[in-house]
C-alpha cells in the first residue's frame, strides 16, 4: 500500500505564516504559482503532482479579502482536478465573520454564503482560528476545526513576567465575556466587562456606556478577537483609565488594521495591541504600538494531528 503524503501549499494572502507553518512541519511548500492576468483574472498553476496527497492550502481571507477568497476557491478547484486525495482548507482568518446574522431586515448572511463557496469549491475541511462568532462552523456540512488563540497569549504574558496578581482581563463587550474569561481563568486574575450600545446606523461609532467589575490601580488587558478600526479598543481604553485603571493594552487574535487604524492606535491611550499573525500587515509590522506573537507553530501542530488522524481537541482542549 502507497503511504499517505501531506503537502502544502500558499497563496498570496500569507506566505511568511505558510513558511513558518512549512519549517515547524518539516514539509517543503508546493511549487505553486498564483498570479493575475492581464485583465485581473486570478491564474494559479500547480507546477508539482498531488496526486492522492493530503493537502492542506494556507490562506486567510483577509484584505483585500474578494481577492484572497477567489485565490483560495480556485485553488481548491485546481487541487481537486489534479486528483488530491483531500483538500484541507487552512483559513487562519476568516473573511465576512462578522456577516454571521440578519440584525435588521433585507440583508445577508454573508459568512453562510462564504461556507457554502468553499464546500462547492470542493474542500473537505477547514482549519481556523478564533471565528467571530461560533456558530459559523454550523454553516459547513464538513468537519471544521476552531482553534483558540488564549494559549498563545497565555505564552506570551507568562514570557514577559506580567504579575497577574495586579491584572484584570477586560472583555469589550457581553458577547466576548466567554473568550475573555477563558483568558482570566488561565491568568487567575479578576474579569471584567464593558457595557456598550451600538447605534443601529452603519458605520457610527461604539458607546461605551459603563464598566462592570473593578479595574482600579490595575493593569488591564481587553481581550478580544478583531482589532480592524480600533475606535472599540481606543474608547474601550479610555473609559477602563477614568475607572481608574494604571494601563491599558488590548490582546487580539486578528490584526485588521483598516485605513487609519495604526495612527489613531499610535495616538491613543492603550499601551500596546498584541496580536497574531493571522494576517499578514507590513506597516503593523512596523508600528511601536503593535507586537505580534506567532501562530506558525500552533497551527503546525494541529495540522500534522489531522494528517495523522489524531485528536485536535486534545492537543488543544475545549473550555
Amino acid at each position: 500500500m502507497i503511504g499517505r503524503e501531506l503537502k502544502l501549499i500558499t497563496g498570496n494572502a500569507n506566505k511568511a505564516l505558510a513558511r513558518e507553518i512549512s519549517n515547524a512541519l518539516g514539509v517543503d511548500l508546493c511549487d505553486t504559482a498564483v498570479e493575475r492576468f492581464n485583465d485581473g483574472e486570478i491564474r494559479v498553476r500547480i507546477r508539482e503532482t498531488v496526486r492522492g496527497a493530503d493537502v492542506f492550502i494556507v490562506q486567510p481571507t483577509s484584505p483585500p479579502v474578494n481577492d484572497h477568497l477567489m485565490e483560495l476557491l480556485i485553488i481548491i478547484d485546481a487541487l481537486r482536478r489534479a486528483s488530491a486525495r483531500q483538500v484541507i482548507a487552512v483559513i487562519p482568518y476568516y473573511g465576512y465573520a462578522r456577516q454571521d446574522r440578519k440584525h435588521t431586515g433585507r440583508v445577508p448572511i454573508t459568512a453562510r454564503l462564504v461556507a457554502n463557496l468553499i464546500e462547492t469549491a470542493g474542500a473537505d475541511r477547514v482549519l481556523t482560528m478564533d471565528l467571530h462568532a461560533g456558530q459559523i462552523q454550523g454553516f459547513f456540512n464538513i468537519p471544521v476545526d476552531n482553534l483558540r488563540s488564549d494559549p498563545i497569549f497565555v505564552v506570551y504574558y507568562r514570557e514577559a513576567g506580567t504579575d497577574f496578581a495586579e491584572t484584570v482581563v477586560v472583555s469589550p463587550d457581553v458577547g466576548g465575556t466567554v473568550r475573555s474569561r477563558i483568558l482570566a481563568e488561565q491568568f487567575d486574575c479578576p474579569l471584567a466587562v464593558l457595557e456598550k450600545r451600538r447605534p443601529r446606523e452603519v458605520d457610527t461609532e461604539v458607546e461605551v456606556m459603563r464598566v462592570i467589575g473593578d479595574v482600579a490601580n490595575k493593569k488591564v488587558i481587553i481581550a478580544d478577537d478583531i482589532v480592524s478600526s480600533g475606535k472599540t479598543l481606543i474608547q474601550a481604553a479610555q473609559t477602563l483609565l477614568d475607572y481608574g485603571a494604571a494601563e491599558v493594552s488590548a490582546c487580539c487574535t486578528h490584526g485588521v488594521f483598516s485605513s487609519g487604524a495604526l495612527e489613531a492606535l499610535k495616538h491613543s491611550s492603550l499601551k500596546k495591541v498584541v496580536v497574531t499573525n493571522t494576517i499578514c500587515h507590513q506597516d503593523a509590522e512596523k508600528s511601536d504600538c503593535v507586537e505580534y506573537v506567532s501562530v506558525g507553530e500552533h497551527l503546525a501542530k494541529t495540522i500534522r494531528q489531522i494528517f495523522e488522524y489524531k485528536s485536535v481537541s486534545h492537543l488543544f482542549p475545549h473550555y
